[in-house]
């Protein structure tokens, strides 16, 4: 099994990939751990540490899931993958999800310093059904909708305000 999750930040992609992961014993690569550098704040590493990340989790797994918001990479990923799932539940749910977030500490140093980034995240959430760059609504539905495989689209909220 090989699952690709994707969707707007605050969408529940964590959430249902851990859940999967667990259920069927699958590697799991959340991309915010191969895109950022370690210990640092929105400092992403170079394109070609991030390439070389993802192919090395893709060529050493047989079984996995890998969830993010990065349309490069989403598309990378993709053909490698049996199914997509792509998670839209829309702006209120996604920003419901941030708000109700616990402290990531493999992203950040503090609740604190989480906390000081939730407004700007809040923003970008919202644009992201307004911009047309990689890590948008429109990139992410040309991916789903190309996806020749098995496919499935949840406009549900999943996540931590729903549970």
């Amino acid at each position: 099994m090989k699952v690709l999750v994707f969707g707007n930040s605050g969408s529940g992609k964590s959430t249902y990939a851990r859940s999967l992961a667990v259920r069927h014993e699958l590697a799991h690569l959340d991309l915010d751990s191969i895109v950022w550098e370690p210990g640092k704040i929105a400092v992403q590493r170079s394109t070609e540490a991030i390439s070389s990340s993802l192919n090395d989790f893709l060529a050493t797994r047989t079984a996995w899931v890998i969830e993010g918001c990065y349309g490069d990479l989403v598309q990378a990923a993709s053909t490698h993958c049996a199914q997509v799932v792509f998670l839209n539940p829309g702006l209120a749910a996604c920003q419901a999800n941030n708000l109700a977030r616990p402290w990531e500490p493999h992203k950040y140093a503090s609740q604190e310093q989480q906390n000081a980034m939730l407004a700007n995240l809040q923003i970008w959430v919202a644009d992201y059904y307004h911009r047309a760059d990689a890590w948008s609504c429109v990139s992410h539905r040309q991916i789903f909708d190309a996806f020749a495989g098995a496919k499935v689209e949840h406009c549900e909220p999943i996540g931590y305000a729903s549970n």
